[in-house]
């Protein structure tokens, strides 16, 4: 069984979630069946590469709110992070494009390093006090930090070309599907979850959608020619 998500490592209900569905599917009898893939959603898409600023009056600004209040809310999500066992810092975080760390997501995942990239993309900018903005070396060492070539990485991100359409076809695939926000989890492409759902919620899905895989069904039940362990059949005359 496979789910996916989107998500973008600016989102920090993307860094709850994610904790909540692990949660859930470690608890699952079948997690060792099940495949997750992480798809590419940016929630600010148009941003230039160098617009790098703080989370606190950007968040006042979008959603028309004071810094105080916007303060208040980073608090309240700071909180339900640290209820999910994760460190949040509610104070002087930046916020910026994530375009080159969606990129650098794909080519982890051509070597299986995916899972591991985007836990540590989401530790270094929510928990950590070094920017994940502030430039291609902060990146490189993140990769390196968990198996990945260094040299390799760093010519991904002087490319903006590598894994570019990747990424776009990732949000595209979003849209289709009626994503409007993230995170957005998809199981077995028959069931969507939006949101950091409680842990309970993904348990529910992923055991209904378990329940609801069906055997293949033969269409034809006789024997005919075909290739298998032992050889292939010859004709007989």
């Amino acid at each position: 069984m496979r789910v996916e998500i989107w998500s973008d490592i600016a989102c920090p209900w993307c860094y709850v979630g994610k904790a909540r569905f692990e949660k859930a599917l470690a608890a699952f009898p079948h997690h060792d069946e099940v495949e997750v893939v992480h798809r590419s959603f940016e929630l600010d898409p148009g941003r230039a590469k160098d617009d790098i600023g703080p989370v606190i009056p950007m968040l006042a600004k979008k959603y028309g709110m004071s810094e105080a209040q916007a303060q208040a809310a980073e608090d309240n999500l700071g909180a339900q992070a640290t209820a999910e066992g994760l460190v949040y810092r509610t104070r002087d975080r930046d916020h910026g494009n994530t375009f080159d760390m969606h990129r650098l997501l794909h080519f982890a995942k051509e070597h299986g390093r995916q899972g591991e990239l985007i836990q540590a993309l989401y530790e270094a900018n929510f928990a950590e006090e070094a920017s994940v903005f502030t430039g291609d070396e902060r990146l490189v060492a993140l990769a390196a930090a968990v198996g990945l070539d260094a040299d390799a990485a760093r010519k991904v991100l002087a490319d903006p070309t590598a894994y570019a359409d990747e990424v776009r076809a990732d949000e595209r695939e979003a849209a289709q599907l009626g994503a409007t926000g993230v995170p957005f989890f998809v199981i077995d492409r028959k069931y969507g979850v939006s949101g950091a759902q409680p842990a309970d919620v993904f348990t529910q899905a992923l055991t209904q959608a378990w329940g609801e895989r069906s055997p293949l069904t033969l269409i034809d039940q006789s024997a005919g020619e075909a290739c298998g362990p032992d050889g292939c059949a010859v004709p007989q005359s």
